[in-house]
């Protein structure tokens, strides 16, 4: 037999036995149990004896096979202890943050050369997506979210509660009718976050009564989506008055009247109580507070 030792092979042997299935070690790698089947026969093929009998009930192993599997399976084990250890001291010195795209676009990313500045040390990896982080499945340190605060089993620090801004081009205001009172608003098309309710709540909360023409008009799922909507003159939408900041100052948009809103909800950095322990996670918290604090 040569040097070099047909891994994958080994690899689908050792499953094979550990599990007592072909299908199920074909689920474990990602395979078909065909090509597990194939991959065993190679093996077999290679050492010139039988390492596997299917019965009934499954696979049962030979009496070489019985001889082999011990063996591997430290190997096997040997080999996973080595990358978890590499990975471990890797993710060591990483942090990765989750936040959805806009806040990731507007705020964070446009601040993180600061925290790279203080701490040269510590890699930032953002992962900009709406999806819920699952702390216990997914190898995130701290998720920035938008919500009440409530998440229970883990630590919830408090950071910005933005308030809700009337955004617009200056075109399609200057060539409209005038915004003097929240009303006013309605003569123009209403851009909608997803919900479709956040018109309906600024409206009430200025004292106008409000029917189904408050929640017509496109929806968007995303804040940067509404953003460029009200930016290329398509309506009037209500945003977060952090995302809208960079717009604003440079004249891509304007406030189409300036009665903002104070939303129930705020961002929050979100992490599992023992991540705390880590210093790179305290020092991203520890940093978030104060950039937050200076954007107020």
């Amino acid at each position: 037999m040569g040097a070099v030792l047909p891994l994958l092979a080994l690899r689908a042997f050792t499953e094979t036995a550990r599990l007592g299935s072909l299908k199920a070690a074909a689920q474990r790698l990602g395979v078909t149990p065909g090509a597990i089947s194939q991959q065993i026969r190679q093996l077999e093929d290679r050492l010139g004896v039988v390492l596997l009998v299917r019965g009934r009930h499954g696979v049962h192993l030979t009496e070489a096979g019985a001889c082999l599997h011990p063996g591997l399976t430290r190997g096997f084990g040997h080999i996973e202890s080595a990358l978890a250890e590499l990975e471990a001291k890797v993710h060591e010195q990483t942090l990765t943050i989750s936040t959805v795209p806009s806040f990731a676009s507007t705020w964070l990313v446009p601040r993180l050369a600061d925290f790279s500045a203080r701490h040269p040390e510590i890699e930032v990896q953002v992962e900009a997506t709406a999806r819920l982080v699952d702390f216990q499945r997914e190898r995130i340190d701290i998720a920035l979210r938008h919500g009440l605060g409530h998440y229970p089993g883990l630590e919830s620090i408090p950071l910005l509660a933005p308030v809700l801004l009337p955004v617009t081009s200056p075109t399609l205001l200057a060539n409209g009718p005038a915004i003097r009172e929240p009303q006013d608003c309605l003569h123009y098309p209403l851009l909608q976050d997803a919900d479709r309710a956040d018109w309906d709540l600024w409206l009430q909360a200025h004292g106008v009564a409000t029917d189904n023409s408050a929640r017509r008009g496109p929806s968007f799922d995303e804040d940067l989506l509404l953003l460029r909507a009200a930016a290329t003159g398509q309506g009037i939408a209500l945003v977060q008055d952090n995302l809208a900041r960079e717009d604003l100052e440079s004249g891509k948009l304007v406030v189409a009247l300036d009665k903002p809103w104070p939303a129930r909800f705020a961002y929050y950095a979100v992490t599992r109580p023992e991540s705390l322990r880590r210093p790179q996670v305290q020092a991203f918290i520890d940093w978030l507070k104060e950039a937050t604090t200076d954007a107020l």
